[in-house]
């Protein structure tokens, strides 16, 4: 499986480039799956639902099933976070992964920017970015620059970078 990433500060974009890129990427034919780092508690079932209930009573992992889905809940509790080596080895194969988040990370990565955000761009310091998708153009860039809303180029470009084309 390759891997790519999609890092950037909050609210620079990430996610929006990330939903595209899985829409522009498929259509042409790639099987594609998704990794995304949270930096804080989530949830993805509720109070309440049995599946919760199941891991509130002390569950290590917690299945659940139907026609449609089925999802996997593993709970850490007290042990370290995974690391993303991990997390992909537990992926079925595809393609490619996208993976958003994961900035410190040593995979490559373009870089989703907003003017909008008032920060500094990671790629100044990151060498493992080898784009910045921008919706403003920033002079003296090392590194190749698309604008944000540019799926088509964008996906292009990962898809080289990554020896699909």
């Amino acid at each position: 499986m390759r891997v790519y990433g999609i890092v950037g500060w909050k609210n620079s974009g990430k996610t929006t480039l990330v939903e595209r890129l899985v829409t522009e990427i498929t259509a042409r034919g790639f099987s594609v799956s998704t990794i995304k780092h949270a930096h804080h508690t989530f949830d993805v079932d509720h109070e309440g639902k049995d599946s919760y209930r199941h891991r509130a009573a002390g569950a290590h992992e917690v299945l659940l099933a139907s026609r449609n889905r089925w999802a996997l809940m593993h709970e850490t509790r007290d042990a370290e976070e995974p690391s993303l080596s991990e997390l992909l080895a537990k992926l079925s194969a595809v393609d490619l992964v996208l993976i958003e988040g994961y900035k410190r990370d040593d995979h490559a990565k373009v870089e989703a920017h907003r003017a909008e955000t008032n920060q500094g761009l990671l790629a100044v310091e990151d060498a493992s970015i080898t784009a910045v998708a921008s919706d403003h153009v920033i002079d003296g860039l090392g590194v190749p620059q698309f604008d944000l809303d540019d799926i088509d180029n964008i996906a292009s470009y990962i898809l080289k970078e990554v020896g699909f084309e």
